[in-house]
């Protein structure tokens, strides 16, 4: 059993699955890690102790509030070297791919991190009235309230369904258009309140929140979640070194369904129809997966961290 995991401050992010990812990336010393969501770096400080004092870290985030959780993150790693780069990840690490810096092990933690969430004036929650953002980087257009507030009907039921699946994508892109109509939805409250609306009365009571889906869907769009994972994935197996390890954090299906694949086609062998008697094509197996089942956290860490539930980690190594 590993040591227990790092314990940060109350207003810092608790890292999500971090004793299932130590064990399974298994650090080194000297060995450089890419942490490329780097967030209030929870999991960053906990596999640079298991540098040893000897190796990198290079940190990467498009939000401009994490610089001081890396300061302080660098300020205690005595003898690492720390680097934060600041960027959409798939960008940046496509930048280091392309010039030629290798990594050992590179982290996706997908999604929001808790200090987002639990920063009213970011717009990403659904349970606190506040004005509707959603931008992981607040430099970049649109934000929510400019799709919720230009975008016609069918577009925003487009990615209400694609991006949420939600059931009654229609109706609540509907409500959002007549209710626009009268003022501008600007304040998550208010669009929270049109979503109840929107939806039957038995749904409003179902499983979570109403907004919930609403509320990914156009975080997704807003920051380009999917494009960034579509195009970051290939080139972090660019940057590992033979025998390096890739660890996929996600929290929705969408997410998950992209690394599965991606992860699969690279651990498979052989491509040739299954109708030819002898392989043709010379394919060898590029991935080799640690974790054939997504793994999931247990009980003691639902317990701590509620958040975590909906949590799956896929790990593999470059052969």
């Amino acid at each position: 059993m590993l040591p227990n995991v790092l314990r940060t401050d109350a207003a810092d992010h608790t890292p999500v699955l971090a004793e299932e990812i130590r064990e399974l990336v298994s650090v080194q010393s000297g060995e450089t890690i890419l942490d490329a969501t780097f967030g209030a770096g929870g999991h960053s400080r906990l596999l640079v102790t298991d540098l040893a004092g000897e190796g990198k870290l290079i940190a990467v985030d498009r939000d401009p509030t994490v610089r001081p959780y890396f300061d302080r993150a660098k300020a205690s790693a005595r003898g690492v070297q720390m680097r934060f780069l600041r960027g959409d990840y798939a960008v940046v690490l496509s930048q280091l791919a392309g010039n030629g810096v290798k990594a050992d092990v590179v982290l996706l933690d997908l999604g929001l991190s808790s200090m987002q969430v639990d920063r009213p004036e970011r717009g990403f929650s659904y349970a606190t009235d506040a004005p509707l953002d959603m931008r992981m980087d607040p430099s970049d257009e649109p934000s929510a309230a400019d799709i919720v507030n230009t975008w016609d009907e069918q577009e925003l039921a487009t990615i209400f369904r694609r991006y949420g699946e939600e059931r009654y994508a229609r109706q609540i892109a509907r409500g959002i258009v007549r209710r626009r109509a009268e003022a501008a939805i600007d304040r998550t409250g208010q669009l929270v309140d049109v979503v109840r609306a929107s939806i039957p009365a038995p749904a409003r009571f179902g499983e979570g929140h109403p907004a919930k889906r609403v509320f990914q869907a156009l975080r997704i769009e807003v920051n380009h979640e999917l494009e960034s994972l579509e195009a970051g994935l290939p080139a972090a197996f660019e940057m590992l070194r033979p025998g390096g390890r890739l660890a996929v954090i996600s929290f929705h299906s969408l997410e998950d369904r992209i690394a599965k694949h991606f992860l699969r086609d690279l651990a498979r062998g052989c491509t040739c129809p299954p109708e030819l008697p002898i392989c043709v094509c010379g394919h060898e197996p590029e991935l080799r997966i640690l974790t054939p089942r997504p793994v999931r956290p247990s009980a003691r860490e639902l317990d701590a961290n509620p958040r975590a539930a909906s949590a799956r980690l896929r790990v593999a190594v470059k052969v």
